[in-house]
């Protein structure tokens, strides 16, 4: 694996309902995460507001819809585009995550959790190696947030992702929320698996909301970070070194002032517990 990018800083999902906000008040925002799937259509208001972003900020692609783990054949014309933007924007990576999302060509619009076994690894890692090639640029997959186990898996979680990122030389986005949302639901430390995580393979965090449904807790980002969380984000910094930040909101958007107030104490926090890295 190459060297690991530079640090960016602390960022936000950039969504149309903060662009003019944004536009306006020019808030401290080091870098802004962009979903892929949104910006894939040439012309229109959605290329506009991507050309003038991406002339004053670091964009980062995050896709949704790679499905790296399904055993249908990659979409070839959806990498195709995917290729033409990451191009455009030039980033230091970009990022899907390790799950599947369609089968027989049916897209799910879930992100569906996969049996942790050494086939698996090694069939979702050729899989990365082919799209790592072809768009010719780091990829980081996004540990997903789980309601089911499956029978067959013959290791944890961290082991999974540990396997897959080394077995295909990419790097890993490390989303705290996701890990505590699976712990809860799956009964396991996640100071553990955080701390099984090869610190040189962790490019991003990503931090949200959750909610909680009482005997499971359901990743949602429509609400504020819960504190469970910041905990757990402010025992792992020390853990890791220049892991560039990210905040997710992508329902019920409160207003940006709101929003800058929880990613201001991303930066406090990181700026707190750091001292170790």
């Amino acid at each position: 694996m190459t060297h690991k990018p530079p640090f960016l800083g602390f960022g936000l999902g950039l969504r149309s309902t903060h662009y003019q906000d944004i536009i306006q008040t020019k808030p401290d925002i080091d870098w802004f995460e962009i979903i892929a799937e949104t910006f894939l259509l040439d012309g229109g208001k959605a290329q506009y507001y991507l050309d003038y972003f991406n002339e004053r900020y670091p964009l980062i692609p995050h896709s949704v819809s790679l499905s790296i783990g399904s055993v249908d054949p990659l979409d070839e014309a959806y990498l195709k585009r995917l290729k033409k933007l990451i191009t455009k924007l030039n980033p230091p990576w970009f990022s899907d995550h390790i799950c599947w999302t369609k089968i027989h060509g049916q897209h799910l619009h879930n992100l569906m959790p996969l049996p942790y076994t050494e086939d698996t690894v090694n069939y979702v890692a050729q899989r990365i190696k082919l799209v790592q090639n072809y768009i010719e640029r780091p990829f980081i997959f996004e540990n997903v947030s789980s309601y089911v186990e499956f029978k067959g898996s013959q290791m944890t979680e961290w082991e999974f992702i540990k396997a897959v990122a080394e077995t295909a030389d990419c790097g890993i986005l490390l989303d705290i929320n996701n890990v505590y949302v699976s712990s809860f639901n799956h009964h396991f430390d996640p100071l553990t698996y955080i701390q099984h995580i090869p610190p040189d393979r962790v490019y991003q965090f990503h931090v949200a909301g959750h909610k909680d449904k009482g005997s499971y807790l359901l990743d949602t980002h429509d609400r504020e970070i819960k504190d469970e969380v910041w905990q757990l984000y402010a025992n792992t910094l020390p853990l890791f070194k220049n892991v560039s930040v990210l905040l997710e909101r992508d329902e019920d958007i409160p207003p940006l002032s709101s929003v800058m107030t929880e990613l201001n104490y991303a930066r406090q926090l990181y700026h707190t517990n750091k001292h170790n890295a």
